[in-house]
């Protein structure tokens, strides 16, 4: 199975921190409006049926659930899916939460979904191309997949691990691994690869001390990228 058990354990390890504002996943909060935004005005979500890959605690599930959408989450972290549940009922949110890959959920329900999203997961998986395959799996001829993931170069590892994991403490330490990684034509190739074409990419850039993220045409660092399952 295309998984990292040190990486499962990581994240179950503060799965209860999920929705704390000013917890572990902080980040993941702040960062949440401009990446809904930016999935809005690339796909309309309302009645549409949407796939979020490594979904975590359903940050972003929730957000899309709130847009009318039909969503699904699934992650192989057991005990954030747990939290992910927990919220979703608290909030009244009808979302179907799975533990199951990507790559099985494929076999399952191909060609199934208007939408998938997969966001900052990439780089935490031994194959991110088997993630990417996947998603042209279970899109609908015409669908969307939306990317999010962190640029290899020295910008990043400064940025994404010293300044937020050591300097600024934003991140627990060993949130991310450098060589892991993923540039954006690296991912682009293995967009190609699966069958679909690139549409558009933005990258996303933080001020750190502020917790401000925005979108610039700066992709050094954080980057999104949406992409198109040919009819």
């Amino acid at each position: 199975m295309n998984q990292d058990q040190s990486e499962l354990r990581k994240f179950n390890a503060i799965a209860d921190s999920w929705w704390e504002p000013d917890g572990p996943f902080r980040p993941l909060h702040d960062l949440n409006p401009i990446r809904l935004q930016w999935i809005a005005d690339h796909a309309v979500l309302q009645g549409k049926t949407i796939l979020d890959i490594g979904c975590g605690g359903g940050i972003l599930s929730e957000a899309l659930a709130r847009e009318n959408a039909q969503v699904t989450g699934i992650d192989l972290a057991t005990q954030a899916l747990e939290a992910a549940e927990r919220h979703a009922r608290t909030s009244g949110l009808a979302i179907r939460y799975l533990n199951i890959s990507a790559e099985k959920l494929a076999q399952a329900e191909p060609a199934h979904y208007d939408i998938v999203t997969c966001m900052e997961l990439l780089e935490h998986v031994p194959d991110p191309g088997a993630i990417v395959h996947a998603c042209a799996q279970l899109l609908k001829p015409g669908g969307i997949a939306i990317f999010a993931t962190l640029n290899r170069n020295l910008t990043s590892w400064c940025h994404a691990i010293i300044g937020a994991e050591y300097i600024m403490h934003l991140l627990p330490k060993g949130t991310h691994q450098f060589n892991k990684f993923i540039t954006p034509s690296e991912l682009a190739r293995h967009i190609r690869t699966a069958g679909m074409t690139v549409s558009a990419i933005t990258g996303v850039t933080c001020d750190l001390s502020a917790r401000h993220f925005h979108l610039s045409a700066n992709t050094r660092v954080n980057y999104m990228l949406a992409c198109i399952k040919p009819f």
